[in-house]
């Protein structure tokens, strides 16, 4: 341990941290990088306030743990993609739109408009078994094709 104390320097933890930094690249989840920013940390106080290598070593392991549980429960939940990119059908399931033009002697066809673009189209073809009327809010349940298969709200 006396060598440990002795020959341990703040750059030593410096190259450490940025290794494990570095083989985040590698790696498919952040783990590695916080144990790196621990290190770095490490590294840093250990430039300004010299101590035993005991104590690096633990405020390695407790920054460690404290940055990947702060990681895991704070920040990763907020990361989450709350797009729909590249799923359509996902997106417009459970939409609700009115309807603005509507044939029930067609086969319940008819037009809706949603208030805001979805997929880049405000306004969409519609089949639905409910009986509905002009301005009528129809919910999206499913899609047949480039047509949405609504009911009554």
């Amino acid at each position: 341990m006396e060598w440990l104390n002795a020959n341990i320097a703040y750059w030593h933890w410096l190259i450490f941290g940025l290794c494990l930094a570095l083989a985040e690249i590698m790696l498919v989840s952040f783990v590695a990088l916080w144990f790196g920013l621990s290190a770095i940390i490490v590294g840093l106080l250990l430039w300004v306030i010299p101590f035993s290598f005991t104590l690096q070593l633990l405020i390695w392991i407790v920054l460690s743990i404290f940055i990947v549980f702060a990681w895991f429960r704070w920040v990763s939940p907020h990361l989450k993609n709350k797009t729909f990119s590249g799923m359509a059908r996902e997106s417009m399931i459970g939409q609700i739109g009115s309807v603005i033009e509507y044939n029930s002697v067609h086969q319940g066809r008819g037009t809706l408009r949603f208030p805001a673009p979805i997929l880049g189209n405000d306004e969409w073809q519609f089949i639905c078994t409910d009986m509905v009327a002009l301005g009528d809010r129809v919910i999206v349940r499913e899609f047949s094709g480039n047509t949405l298969i609504v009911s009554a709200k």
